[in-house]
């Protein structure tokens, strides 16, 4: 264990480059949690959990899945999942964190080849480090790099391309379809993150993989339920055979407690108002695009397309500062900074909500073009 008088100098440390994190309550509007669509505190929602409370749905469920964990809430939930997604199973786990973990290191052998976006989630680069297969990362949703990557694989196992869908610090989406033709041209299997698409993206707000071509390649999706859906969770979306073995043969699913079934009565109302209120992701995704075109010549937002609009400022000390005086105006808005992106690409992340109107979002502009203007200045 690291001695106590080492953490203290590092954190010490991690102030002195304003680094430092801690925890705090929420203060202000929320544009900070990823429950793009508002369904966390949906009255519908409450209405589900507590009819099945009241039935005697169960608090907890009481171990793995493989013991006495498995309940007909959690079979019901899979199915619906699997219909959800338009595959043949789906698979629920604890968290995006563990399904990206379990499945990566379960699924990509010792001898095989993982091509790794480089602004995957660290859950992915976890899962793909875990998994000991040899792995290469590639620039940023750069097709011709992996098009070479592929070309030059020699091993005797297939190769698995893992990216995310709407990756989550930048707010811009992968090039889903090429990636497919290349998996396709090279025999490669692809794993697809669809955590900050799920109930956003797609004709039935299953991702960005919903609509596409996909029988012939090897393909499994990860969607988390503790984003737009609103509530905590995740599942694997994949063959029957694919789910069967990850039963069998992922640690993070196994050796875990499984998610009580209330958790399921919550999934299951979520899907229902994604299915029932489309005008949910509409918005949402309006007020972004709102958002974007009222800081354009004021802030950098690079590449994003989608629910989350990153603001670049570069150092740590602005993104604090904006973030601080975002907060003072009644804007629950946070500081991102290394690790969680690169050095010298601080940023405020702001990420839209079905909940946000229009008069809202033009506040924000005012706040934001005002404070970028006093940070530069300072």
């Amino acid at each position: 264990m690291i001695p106590e008088r080492q953490m203290l100098e590092d954190l010490a440390e991690l102030r002195r480059r304003d680094n430092h994190r801690r925890l705090i309550l929420s203060p202000g509007l929320d544009f900070s949690s990823n429950d793009y669509l508002g369904l966390s505190g949906h009255p519908t929602v409450r209405r589900a959990l507590i009819r099945e409370l009241e039935a005697g749905v169960a608090l907890g469920s009481g171990g793995s899945r493989l013991l006495r964990g498995n309940h007909g809430w959690h079979e019901r939930i899979e199915a619906r999942l699997a219909a959800f997604r338009g595959v043949p199973a789906a698979l629920a786990f604890n968290s995006g964190f563990d399904a990206n973990v379990g499945v990566l290191s379960t699924l990509c052998p010792p001898g095989g080849l993982v091509l790794s976006d480089e602004k995957n989630h660290a859950s992915i680069i976890d899962g793909v480090r875990a998994s000991r297969a040899e792995y290469r990362v590639f620039p940023h949703n750069d097709l011709d790099a992996v098009d070479r990557l592929l070309r030059g694989h020699a091993g005797t196992l297939p190769p698995t391309i893992v990216t995310e869908s709407v990756f989550s610090m930048e707010g811009d989406r992968a090039p889903l379809a090429e990636l497919l033709a290349l998996a396709r041209r090279h025999g490669a299997g692809l794993i697809v993150d669809e955590a900050h698409a799920t109930g956003v993206f797609g004709p039935t707000g299953a991702g960005l993989l919903d609509g596409l071509e996909t029988g012939d390649v090897p393909l499994v999706s990860i969607h988390t339920c503790g984003k737009a859906l609103g509530g905590c969770g995740a599942f694997v979306a994949c063959s029957q055979a694919v789910k069967e073995y990850l039963v069998n043969h992922c640690r993070t699913f196994i050796f875990t407690t499984a998610l009580p079934p209330l958790a399921m009565v919550h999934w299951e109302a979520a899907l229902d108002l994604i299915a029932s209120e489309p005008w949910r992701r509409r918005h949402v995704l309006a007020l972004a695009e709102r958002l974007r075109t009222g800081l354009r010549g004021v802030a950098d937002c690079g590449a994003s397309t989608t629910q989350i609009v990153p603001v670049l400022l570069g150092s740590n000390a602005r993104a604090l500062a904006a973030a601080a005086g975002l907060q003072e105006r009644g804007f629950d808005i946070r500081p991102i900074r290394y690790p969680t992106v690169p050095q010298g690409t601080a940023r405020l992340r702001i990420a839209l909500n079905a909940t946000h109107d229009e008069a809202t979002i033009e506040r924000l502009i005012a706040a934001l073009r005002e404070l970028i203007a006093a940070t530069a200045a300072a």
